[in-house]
């Protein structure tokens, strides 16, 4: 979703009453026949929401749908896992965005979001937005009318009750030497982030929304990680977001081995992939696709629009089977909310993860999950799982690969094994992600 489009007026929207935003376990359904109902005279339970601020966001407990993550048994062979996200998520007229948590949820897949803030702030407020070089109210993406506000918040409220992640794509997604994130210093990137933060957590004050129902989670806590436009800027993002006590980047672009910690984050970069027919690999996302296959243009030859969108879910699928069925390393895709090409790339999407996410031992999580599995690992397992190259299974067979890491690292306290990992790649001419 590059830039916000007119929205088409809709019907009333039914809005959750405060009190079930929690999502603990709860239901919709009205309580069965013979339920019994609170002891007379009792106090009533103490409601787990406790609004933030003007009450555009609201603390209601842990996130729904998130199993605990467990260290890898010695031997163990490791989940495969596979991220699927979205660049300036927002719903407008498409209705992508709720298309692809129905998508998610029939597949048992959760995903990243990352919001551009500019989508919670509208137009007439645009002069509250005062990005790094640039004049005030300045955005490449426009802003947002009170509509598509009002959409995409539901849209950001249901999908973080499923258990998705709602990261950052920041705000005015300036790309290019003049003036683009890529000439930003640290302290401009921190500048940037307080502000998306401040448009998620002042969302109804600014666009007077005041009787919808909050965002059931405190964006101070939720925002781990994050995207930058165009991949540019991000030595002085990753700067400025460690010293903020970020988590994860996935600014960058790799191959499909085993991540590893760049300073304090993780570096989730996403990956190049195949290009079926072709004799290079691209970047995992649609816009990288597509540059390949029509230029710039957004609207190629209707009579190439099956073929374009079957290469790249093919590409995507080829991607996910070498580390299926070799090294195990996470597949990092990214993607837009757009109909490109006639939505051939979002059909390309909900087939890869229709082939991917019902295999055994796939967990199609979203970046937050990702960082918390890594996080609990035992260091020696990842540096040993670091070893492997692409699409590259253990010869020995993952019982003996991995249990040799436990028993070496044992033996030579405080040591890890020598990690030889891929070089990080660079893009074929003319493929810069444009998210």
């Amino acid at each position: 979703m590059r830039a916000v489009r007119k929205r088409i007026t809709v019907g009333a929207v039914a809005v959750a009453l405060i009190t079930g935003l929690a999502g603990c376990g709860g239901s919709d359904e009205s309580p069965q026949s013979g339920a019994r109902g609170p002891e007379k005279g009792a106090a009533p339970p103490k409601s787990p929401v406790r609004l933030i601020g003007d009450g555009s966001t609201a603390y209601t407990g842990a996130q729904p749908g998130l199993a605990k993550p467990t260290r890898l048994a010695p031997g163990q062979r490791p989940p495969q896992f596979v991220v699927f996200s979205w660049d300036g998520a927002g719903e407008d007229s498409q209705k992508l965005f709720s298309h692809f948590r129905g998508v998610g949820k029939k597949y048992n897949a959760t995903m990243t979001y990352f919001l551009s803030g500019v989508y919670l702030l509208p137009e007439e407020k645009a002069a509250l937005y005062n990005p790094p070089g640039h004049a005030p109210g300045r955005s490449d993406i426009g802003f947002n009318d009170t509509e598509g506000i009002r959409d995409t918040v539901r849209e950001l409220r249901g999908a973080w009750l499923e258990g998705n992640e709602v990261g950052t794509h920041f705000n005015g997604h300036f790309c290019g030497p003049q003036g683009g994130v890529g000439t930003w210093s640290v302290e401009d990137w921190k500048s940037e982030i307080a502000q998306a933060k401040s448009f998620v957590k002042n969302w109804k004050t600014n666009s007077g929304l005041v009787k919808e129902a909050p965002l059931p989670f405190d964006y101070d806590k939720e925002l781990i990680g994050a995207r930058t436009p165009c991949l540019e800027g991000r030595e002085n993002f990753v700067k400025a977001a460690s010293e903020l006590g970020f988590r994860y980047d996935t600014s960058g672009v790799g191959n499909q081995v085993w991540p590893k910690k760049k300073g304090s984050l993780w570096d989730l970069s996403m990956h190049l992939v195949p290009v079926p027919g072709r004799a290079f690999e691209t970047l995992a996302m649609d816009y990288n696709f597509m540059v390949n296959q029509s230029g710039t243009t957004t609207k190629g030859d209707p009579a190439m629009h099956k073929f374009w969108g079957d290469q790249m879910r093919d590409g995507l699928i080829q991607a996910f089977n070498r580390s299926y069925q070799g090294n195990r390393a996470p597949v990092i895709i990214g993607n837009h909310f757009e109909s490109w090409n006639g939505g051939t790339y979002m059909r390309a999407i909900e087939e890869t993860i229709a082939h991917a996410c019902v295999k055994p031992e796939v967990r199609c999580v979203s970046f937050r999950q990702l960082a918390d599995w890594l996080d609990v690992q035992d260091p020696d397992v990842l540096a040993r799982l670091r070893t492997l190259k692409v699409g590259q299974a253990p010869t020995e067979g993952w019982n003996r690969f991995l249990a040799s890491a436990s028993a070496k690292a044992s033996s030579t306290p405080g040591t890890t094994p020598s990690g030889q990992v891929a070089a990080r790649a660079t893009l074929p001419s003319g493929t810069r992600e444009n998210g």
